[in-house]
């Protein structure tokens, strides 16, 4: 259960899931990720059912301006740090947009390398996460973590994340799913390692 940076990059290289540590913005919360180019609807609902988080989708600054997605609150007033983007749905493939098999299907969509906004209505049932330009050295969180991995890993520029929380509705730590890591053989990855 020891963070091994080569085995998380490892795993995202083959398109399967990982374990985010040490996001100091949001107090030691971690996060499961996955390319977003491997989303599947298993992927989708193994996070719903095990993390029980917001599924969002982390995004490059070039990502989402090319998808013609902007922050909620761009401004400084009422501000809460979140670097969420509007919702996004498919503009095709997609029934009533919750379902698992949907949103993977949206995420894969946005992930594309030839996406653009016209693939995409909104408001939806994915949320965006548009990360800072300098990355994991800018801001040290599971967003801007999840994507340098994925780019480290060969696994394109945007991930699926989103946050654990236990069987009583508080946030998980890392000894909280032990027993789900070892199950599922999840590597973990700390974001103090990608900063080495």
């Amino acid at each position: 259960m020891a963070p091994n940076l080569e085995d998380a990059l490892a795993a995202l290289a083959a398109g399967r899931m990982i374990v985010i540590t040490g996001d100091e913005h949001r107090g030691g919360d971690i996060d499961f990720c996955v390319p977003a180019r491997d989303a599947t609807a298993e992927a989708i609902n193994f996070m719903a059912l095990h993390g029980r988080g917001l599924v969002c989708l982390a995004i490059t600054p070039a990502r989402a301006i090319r998808l013609g997605i902007e922050l909620i609150n761009p401004g400084r007033e009422n501000q809460s740090g979140r670097p969420h983007g509007r919702s996004i749905e498919a503009a095709s493939g997609v029934s009533t947009g919750i379902s698992a098999a949907d949103r993977a299907h949206t995420i894969r969509v946005a992930a594309a390398d030839d996406a653009t906004a016209s693939d995409l209505i909104s408001p939806g049932h994915v949320f965006p996460l548009i990360a800072r330009e300098g990355g994991v050295r800018e801001r040290r969180a599971a967003t801007e973590a999840s994507i340098e991995a994925c780019r480290r890993a060969g696994a394109g520029d945007a991930a699926v994340i989103c946050s654990i929380m236990r069987d009583d509705g508080e946030m998980a730590r890392i000894d909280d799913i032990a027993g789900l890591i070892a199950e599922h053989r999840l590597p973990v990855l700390d974001i103090e390692q990608l900063l080495r």
